[in-house]
């Protein structure tokens, strides 16, 4: 017996993390209140959990799930619209309810019978990634609504006490409602802002996961993949933006790389020592085939490439070469210059410096790199004087190389990445310097 009920409880546990996103957007369409729906959601989960070990786990959970969250939100719907109509009864001053506005309940039942799910999942998707939420309050909010994870794991992810990151998220849905965000997709005016929003989080969730800023793990892969599966969800919600598809690829093609980028000891592994047999080529050839994507649907909107679309173009570069030194720096280039006039970035004109180093020589890179050392950015980016350190030794100034590679590991917060800059620097043969 209790091999069956655990059994059904990884199975709810696996169900609600694949349908938690539907059912609370498909609530939230009814109650106009993410906060709500979530509860409402969670209530649905209860539920589960309380029927499916005595009676098996429904042929369908995810329509189980939302029928039962549904029925519970008009539920509430009723009992506020029944209390509102006893406040009219008493004579209440109709002002003072101004903020106590109820759907009309005949409207939320036909709308309950609506299957519109991939509508609501984009509403909810633009509701979390608000732009009037701070970044940490939306990438916390969206893992929580969209991501299936759980407000422990988020914590640990991003190694902050569960007590803080609830907070957070607490935060969020109180800014949203005070904010009167409404749950409903962007008009086209504000779309391209929304959208930017949604896909930077997105990103910024990838790149925790693909490189940990801090803890002793080099990658947390349970980021990457729902990063991933975020990315994916958009594609197929919004499959006309060009955008949406040029960052699904350059995560797919990033990703590609992740059995190879440590070693059986869990060290990092830099790019051009990886072993790139171990590349996932499925990820690879999917990467590549939304960043084609990416380029019809910009053609066809006679628009240029965006700052996704374009760091795609460059994965792809490492992609297709069969090995590093095969890397096509020089397209690496144009691109980076093309990105370069989308972004003002200091890290977009570091990463130039990298490819014109591997296109053009260390010399002229140092150039760029040395122009960059005041920027108020990078005073705490380790990978300013770790770049810079590479072509300094490439240059023979093994002492200078050395000194950057020990700044560069002190402002690593990374356990990992502390070591290998470390290590970088104490392999710098001991030879004087050149000149």
């Amino acid at each position: 017996m209790s091999e069956r009920h655990d059994a059904t409880r990884r199975a709810i546990d696996a169900v609600w993390r694949i349908e938690s996103a539907s059912t609370v957007a498909g609530v939230a369409r009814l109650v106009r209140d993410i906060g709500l729906a979530e509860e409402l959601a969670q209530d649905a989960l209860v539920a589960a959990m309380e029927h499916w070990p005595g009676e098996g786990v429904p042929d369908n959970p995810g329509a189980w799930l939302m029928t039962t969250a549904k029925r519970r939100a008009l539920d509430h719907l009723r009992q506020a619209a029944l209390h509102v109509r006893k406040q009219e009864e008493l004579g209440a001053d109709a002002d003072a309810r101004g903020d106590h506005v109820v759907p009309d309940i005949a409207e939320a039942i036909a709308e309950a019978e609506g299957d519109v799910i991939g509508d609501d999942l984009l509403r909810l998707i633009f509701t979390a990634c608000h732009p009037v939420l701070p970044a940490d309050a939306r990438i916390a909010l969206t893992l929580k609504l969209l991501g299936g994870l759980s407000t422990d794991e988020i914590a640990r992810a991003f190694l902050v006490p569960e007590a803080t990151l609830a907070q957070r998220i607490v935060r969020a849905k109180r800014t949203l409602t005070a904010a009167k965000v409404p749950f409903e997709l962007p008009g086209p005016a504000e779309l391209g802002e929304r959208l930017g929003s949604v896909l930077e989080v997105v990103y910024a969730i990838f790149n925790e996961g693909y490189t940990a800023t801090r803890g002793s793990d080099w990658m947390r892969l349970d980021l990457t993949q729902e990063a991933l599966r975020l990315a994916r969800m958009l594609c197929g919600l919004a499959p006309q933006e060009s955008e949406v598809w040029g960052l699904a690829g350059l995560m797919e093609l990033h990703a590609s790389r992740a059995a190879a980028r440590v070693d059986a000891q869990g060290r990092p592994v830099l790019l051009s020592d990886q072993d790139r047999s171990r590349w996932d080529h499925l990820l690879i050839r999917r990467g590549l085939a939304a960043l084609q994507r990416a380029e019809m649907l910009a053609v066809q909107a006679n628009h240029p490439l965006g700052p996704y679309a374009l760091q795609a173009g460059i994965a792809a570069c490492h992609a297709r070469a069969p090995e590093a030194a095969a890397t096509d720096w020089h397209r690496i280039v144009a691109l980076y210059d093309a990105l370069a006039q989308l972004s003002a970035s200091p890290v977009v004109q570091l990463n130039r410096a990298v490819a014109v180093g591997m296109a053009l020589g260390p010399a002229a890179a140092l150039q760029i790199v040395d122009g960059l050392r005041d920027e108020p950015a990078l005073q705490n980016y380790q990978w300013l004087p770790s770049v810079r350190a590479d072509l300094l030794a490439k240059l023979g100034r093994h002492s200078e190389a050395r000194a950057e590679w020990m700044h560069a590991a002190s402002l690593a917060q990374n356990e990992r990445e502390r070591a290998l800059l470390l290590d970088r620097a104490a392999r710098v043969p001991p030879a004087p310097d050149a000149g």
